[in-house]
């Protein structure tokens, strides 16, 4: 089939392919940073992830070792029926304590090092944005000189190959952390604080993002995909996206547009629209996403109706609202939505 049919509905089959090229690129573990690191920020991360885990092996050899010679060995007593002062060993545990507080401080000597390597990008950052972090979603503002020229989008980000990438944080609501291991370490996001960090990737691909810090029921589901893309592919996207939402005049989505505003425009914003809300994600270009919900469900035009009607029963507590709607209702919001590309 070259469209996907849904109430009635067609819709692009890229889109579905694309989502799908994203869900495969995701899947190849997307959070094992200890083996892969696509970035000079998270580079440096990564090995010393591997000299900690090497230093507890080792430690855990010892003591394994230790335990067993302690279990085996049978020492003579010279009564059995006196317990004294014991002298014997006593030189090795002073030797074992001299070695360990020197590994433990070169250990720390060498966090900071890694600490400072990544403090801050080579190069200046060639690209700033603004992450703030609600429950459960991420709002990304593209910064600009030219206020005309920023736009918003929500839990994707886009970035060029080879830029480093200044990263403002903040938060809405509750303590956050933003994470995308395989491009850069976590940072905390605090409300009424803005903290920030810079991540580059060196390889085009998809890289999956967490919320780390623990911020409620949904927390779990509370993703941000990271696009690396070509420089020109970026700058195609990026001026797509500063476009206002190109909607048709076709008068079969008039009923759908009428019931947006009715029902949605209080918490979404669609730019060229009278639709202003800030309490939810900007869908001016919605179907440009891969994903929807914070990266719970795929973006297509069934999961976005079963998002609208069922929000409460797939993401509990979630700032989105279960929205009851008649068949047509259905249909007639579909069939809105599927235009805003």
């Amino acid at each position: 089939m070259n469209e996907i049919a849904f109430l009635g509905i067609g819709f692009p089959a890229a889109l579905s392919n694309l989502s799908i090229s994203a869900l495969a690129t995701a899947a190849e573990a997307p959070l094992n940073y200890f083996l892969h690191s696509y970035g000079p920020a998270s580079r440096p991360t990564m090995i010393l992830g591997w000299v900690l885990a090497v230093v507890c092996l080792a430690v855990c050899i010892i003591i394994g070792i230790l335990l067993v010679a302690a279990i085996t060995r049978k020492r003579q007593a010279t009564d059995s029926r006196t317990i004294g002062r014991e002298e014997e060993g006593l030189g090795w545990i002073y030797i074992g304590a001299g070695l360990s507080t020197c590994v433990l401080l070169a250990l720390a000597v060498y966090a900071m090092i890694t600490l400072n390597a990544i403090a801050k990008p080579a190069t200046a950052p060639g690209l700033t944005l603004t992450v703030t972090g609600y429950d459960w979603w991420w709002k990304v503002t593209y910064e600009d000189e030219d206020p005309a020229r920023r736009f918003v989008t929500a839990n994707e980000i886009h970035i060029p190959v080879g830029v480093p990438v200044l990263i403002k944080l903040n938060s809405a609501d509750v303590i956050h952390a933003f994470w995308v291991p395989q491009l850069a370490g976590k940072t905390e996001m605090i409300p009424g604080l803005m903290n920030q960090q810079w991540l580059q990737a060196d390889v085009a691909g998809t890289y999956r993002g967490q919320c780390s810090q623990y911020c409620g029921a949904q927390h779990a589901h509370m993703a941000v995909e990271v696009v690396a893309q070509a420089p020109a592919n970026f700058k195609y996207w990026q001026e797509t996206q500063r476009q206002k939402a190109a909607l048709s005049s076709a008068v079969s989505i008039a009923d759908g547009m009428k019931l947006f505003m009715e029902r949605c425009s209080g918490c979404h914003a669609i730019r060229g629209t009278e639709a202003t809300g800030e309490h939810g994600p900007d869908l001016t270009h919605l179907n440009s996403r891969h994903r929807i919900a914070a990266g719970l469900r795929a973006n297509t035009p069934r999961q976005v109706i079963e998002w609208v009607i069922h929000a409460q029963e797939i993401k509990p507590g979630s700032r989105m609202p279960s929205i009851s709607l008649s068949p047509s209702e259905m249909a007639d919001l579909a069939a809105f939505l599927a235009t805003l590309n």
